[in-house]
């Protein structure tokens, strides 16, 4: 991880429809200023209102099947966790995204839609300081069978993502990797969302994946693999896991410094371990390295260049 704060090269726009709502989207990211973070700002809203939600776990409303933040009521966006995965993936500390609905387009469900987007305006460095959260004891969550827990770490933030269903096609598959744009690239980005067909009638009832379809989900039954394309790998069920963990887990506000392990976990895991660590004081700090060559110029912002809380 570079000792400087990043945004984005230049602005994207991005088209798409969003895999439960089915309604069509636009998203927007701009580049922002050191301190700004990731926030969100949903546009067109009743009366031509706005609403800016930053990316925190503190503003998350619900994680059932995706991850939102805000509400119904005031606004929302939902799905947001592929989009934060690619930054956080990518390094980039700081960008507003634009959108005119209320939840992020699926892509092809995977984040490397987002990638790429990314990649084609690259990040630039700005002159302030990459603040870490530096975990510094265990904390762990637990629901039934599944767990997550994040434990202190020597350096950079490494993923241990266990998944096992009763499905064949996946069974358990386990994925250690060490977070870094190269790794975030080559082993995760292009993992796709999955589902089963026979809980399709079960989310259509309740209002969800009503845009949800072969060209942006691996859909299995009892035996196979539905796509005609099959799958981009035997593994792609964890990976994918591992990478709604990155985007959850972006939603600590900073980096984190330390080690993420789950076993069946998802969004709502993800997030309630960010906020068990948060809820204990002694078990993170907010670190801010100061690269000797440059001290001069980082001294004003030994300080964290915003409040991990972010309210």
């Amino acid at each position: 991880m570079g000792l400087e704060q990043t945004t984005l090269g230049g602005s994207i726009s991005i088209a798409g429809i969003g895999v439960h709502s089915g309604a069509p989207v636009r998203i927007t990211l701009f580049p922002a200023p050191a301190g700004n973070g990731i926030q969100f700002r949903r546009i067109n809203l009743p009366n031509g209102a706005s609403r800016t939600l930053r990316a925190h776990v503190d503003h998350v409303g619900d994680t059932q099947l995706c991850t939102v933040l805000g509400d119904a009521e005031q606004g929302q966006v939902s799905t947001v966790e592929h989009l934060m995965a690619a930054l956080r993936g990518l390094g980039v500390d700081n960008a507003v995204i634009s959108i005119d609905g209320s939840e992020m387009p699926i892509m092809d469900g995977s984040a490397r839609p987002f990638v790429e987007a990314i990649e084609a305006v690259g990040t630039v460095k700005l002159s302030a300081p990459k603040s870490v959260l530096k975990v510094l004891k265990p904390v762990r969550v637990e629901q039934g069978r599944a767990w997550a827990e994040l434990l202190p770490h020597s350096k950079g933030f490494r993923l241990d993502v266990q998944i096992e269903f009763e499905n064949p096609v996946i069974g358990r598959q386990a994925i250690v990797l060490d977070l870094t744009p190269k790794t975030f690239r080559r082993e995760l980005a292009h993992a796709r969302t999955f589902g089963f067909m026979k809980d399709f009638e079960k989310l259509s009832a309740i209002g969800l994946a009503k845009g949800s379809s072969l060209d942006n989900t691996v859909v299995l039954d009892d035996e196979q693999v539905l796509n005609p394309g099959g799958l981009r790998g035997k593994d792609e069920f964890v990976r994918h896991k591992a990478m709604d963990a990155v985007g959850d887990l972006a939603l600590a506000g900073l980096p984190i410094q330390g080690l993420f392990r789950s076993y069946c976990g998802g969004h709502k895991m993800n997030v309630s371990v960010v906020r068990a660590l948060y809820a204990d004081p002694t078990a993170w700090t907010v670190e801010t390295p100061v690269p000797a060559r440059a001290a001069g110029e980082f001294l004003p912002a030994l300080q964290p260049a915003f409040s991990p809380d972010m309210n």
